[in-house]
C-alpha cells in the first residue's frame, strides 16, 4: 500500500476552482439584479463601495447589448470585493412588500374562483370568512356572472366580484 506524504495530509486547499467560479457567478447575479434598482432603494443597500454604487447607476444609461455586457462584467469583477449576505438579506426585505401583495393578489383570486365556481353557494364561503360582506351584492355578481357565461359576454361581473374581495380584504383582514 503506498502512502502519502505528510504534507498531503489533510490539507485544507480552501474552495475549488469550480466553487470559485461558481460563487463568481452568483456575485455577477447579484450585480445584475442590484442594476435593475433604483436610486432610493440602492440607498437602503449595505453597499459603502462607492465605485460599485456609481456602476450599478451608470448601468441604466448603456443602451449597447456589446457595452452592457461588458459593463455588467465589470460589475461582477467589483461584486467580489463586498460581502454579499448583508446585501442579499436587505434585498429580501426591499422584495419583502412586493411578494405579499402578489400573495394576497393570488389569494384573493383564488377565492373568486373558488365563489364562481360554487355559484349561489358561495356567497356562504364569503359570509363566512367576512360577515360584514354584502351578502345582495355577492348574490347580484353571481347572478350577473351566470348570465354573462350563457351569453358569451366579457367576464366584468368577475372582475367586480375580484374588486369587491380585494376590498374587502384591505378592509377586515385576509381570507
Amino acid at each position: 500500500m503506498h502512502e502519502q506524504p505528510p504534507e498531503y495530509d489533510d490539507a485544507d486547499e480552501g474552495p475549488s476552482k469550480s466553487e470559485l467560479k461558481r460563487q463568481m457567478h452568483a456575485r455577477q447575479a447579484l450585480g445584475e439584479e442590484l442594476t435593475r434598482l433604483n436610486d432610493q432603494q440602492l440607498d437602503a443597500l449595505p453597499i459603502s463601495d462607492e465605485l460599485l454604487l456609481r456602476a450599478l447607476r451608470e448601468t441604466r444609461r448603456i443602451r449597447s447589448k456589446n457595452a452592457l455586457r461588458r459593463h455588467l462584467q465589470y460589475v461582477g469583477k467589483l461584486m467580489r470585493d463586498i460581502e454579499p449576505e448583508p446585501v442579499i438579506a436587505a434585498l429580501e426585505q426591499l422584495r419583502r412588500p412586493e411578494r405579499e401583495a402578489s400573495a394576497a393578489f393570488h389569494q384573493v383570486e383564488r377565492l373568486r374562483d373558488e365563489v364562481l365556481a360554487a355559484g349561489p353557494g358561495g356567497v356562504e364561503t364569503v359570509m363566512q370568512r367576512w360577515p360584514e360582506a354584502d351578502r345582495q351584492q355577492l348574490r347580484q355578481l353571481l347572478l350577473q356572472h351566470q348570465r354573462e357565461q350563457k351569453q358569451g359576454k366579457p367576464p366584468a361581473a368577475s372582475r367586480k366580484l375580484f374588486r369587491y374581495l380585494r376590498d374587502l380584504q384591505e378592509i377586515y383582514g385576509g381570507p
